[in-house]
This record gives C-alpha cells, structure tokens and sequence, in this order.
C-alpha cells in the first residue's frame, strides 16, 4: 500500500484506514485511485476481519476537490475517468468480503458521503454532520445513495437544500449507531471492530455476500440464496470450531481462512 494520502494500520485483525489529504480528504485523482487500491488490498489480506474508515483531526471528508474539478472538462475524456474513480471508491468499499464500519470525526459532505453510506456500520462523533451541497456549487450526485439509509423527506431536503444532518439528528432517526464526544469515537468504532474481528473470517465473507445480495432479490429467492451459504458454513471448519467451542463455554479460535 503507498500509505502516502490513504494511511493503513493493520493490528489484531483489525484495519484501520485513515484518509490523510490535508486540509479536507477532497476527492483528487490521486485521493480516489489510493482510496480504490487500498481497499483492493485489504480485499486480498487474509488477517484483516475487520476495517474502520475515519479522517484526519476533525474532518472526514469534504468531497469532490472543487478546485481541480474546474479543469476536468479541459482534457478529452477526463470527465468520464473522474466519475468512474469517484463510483469505484465507494464499490471498493461495499464489496468487501470483510465488515467495514465508518468512524466520520467530522463532515461528510458529497462524494465524502461515498464512504459513510458504503460501510456497513457507521458511528459518529458529535462534531460530524452529513451532506449534500452540490446543489450550490454547480453540481449533482449522490441521491440514488443517500435514499439507501436516509428517509425520503430528509433525503430530499438535503439534496434541494442542502440541508446538513448532524450527527445527533442522524442518531435520533436511527441513521447511525452512535454519537459520542471526538475524543470517544475511535474507541467506540474500535469497540464495536474488536467485537466483529472475533468472529470466524468465513462466517463475516459469507455474511457479507448476503448483505451485499440479498437487498436486490425477492423475499423467497433472497432467503434461498442464505440457506445455500448457511450449507456453505456448514462445511467449514470454523463453522465445527464455533459448536466445539459452544459446547466447551470457551472462546472460539479460528483460522484467517476464507
């Protein structure tokens, strides 16, 4: 991994993923493509069952880097290149095999949203608001994403007016898992990282193939589809270890297999 705008540190199965472009995390070429490469490795680490994306001091992320956006239209093809990087940095993230929980320390605005709405956990610090203000500043995007966890009246709210939802509004609608103090939130996020990098490497990749599947599918064919990794489980090792273990009243020890 380069480690240069996109800092990694790997420890107790446990990645986490700090965005270090100062001032704001924007979404530069070079931001977007470390961001895409990162996951891509974390994707490919066997030790790691679980990632926590946050920012730098008190920022997580203010989206799209507004001033080299402005050149983008100047070079043949650049424009269609930008948008792709800027869809691939959040399905870098969603299609990970592994838990991926979002600690935003700060604003998450635009394409700095991609994140918070592709992890599957999010937590919050007090400090944090979420938004969408590409309706000043000469630019669309990200409604098909947001309606994903925010209601419909608030989703349309934040991308007519752009309106900004803080983090305790997020929390009382049940939109995040937690609001805490900044000096609290990594080790809230971290709490919640150790809980899930307990658990069977193969049990979490399987959990989150049905997360990342069933959503699109029918009732019936979605539970079909979870029934068919449940068998899969089944045939684990990890899957005895966890029964032995039951059984025994002790803590399960499992293997960075998938």
């Amino acid at each position: 991994m380069r480690n240069n705008l996109i800092k990694v540190d790997i420890a107790d199965h446990i990645a986490l993923v700090k965005m270090d472009s100062p001032p704001v995390n924007a979404y530069s070429r070079d931001f977007s493509e470390e961001m895409i490469e990162t996951f891509d490795e974390l994707n490919d680490t066997p030790e790691v069952r679980c990632i926590v994306i946050t920012g730098r001091e008190k920022i997580f992320s203010a989206g799209a880097d507004i001033k080299n956006r402005q050149a983008i239209g100047d070079i043949k093809g650049e424009t269609y290149r930008h948008m792709r990087r800027a869809r691939e940095v959040s399905n870098s993230i969603m299609e990970q095999n592994r838990p991926v929980i979002a600690a935003v320390n700060g604003p998450a605005l635009g394409a700095g949203m991609g994140p918070v709405i592709a992890a599957d956990i999010i937590v919050a610090s007090e400090n944090a608001v979420f938004g969408l203000p590409e309706i000043d500043i000469g630019l669309m995007g990200g409604v098909s994403h947001i309606t994903t966890i925010f209601p419909k009246s608030l989703a349309r709210r934040m991308v007519l007016t752009g309106y900004r939802v803080p983090a305790a509004e997020a929390y009382r609608r049940g939109i995040i898992e937690a609001c805490v103090p900044l000096e609290d939130l990594m080790e809230e996020a971290m709490k919640l990282a150790r809980n899930i990098a307990s658990k069977s490497p193969k049990a979490l990749s399987l959990a989150k193939r049905a997360i990342n599947t069933v959503g699109s599918m029918p009732l019936r064919e979605g539970y079909r589809f979870e029934q068919n990794l449940t068998n899969e489980m089944t045939r684990h090792e990890d899957s005895k270890e966890a029964m032995r273990a039951f059984i025994e009243k002790r803590p399960a020890v499992f293997k960075d297999t998938i």
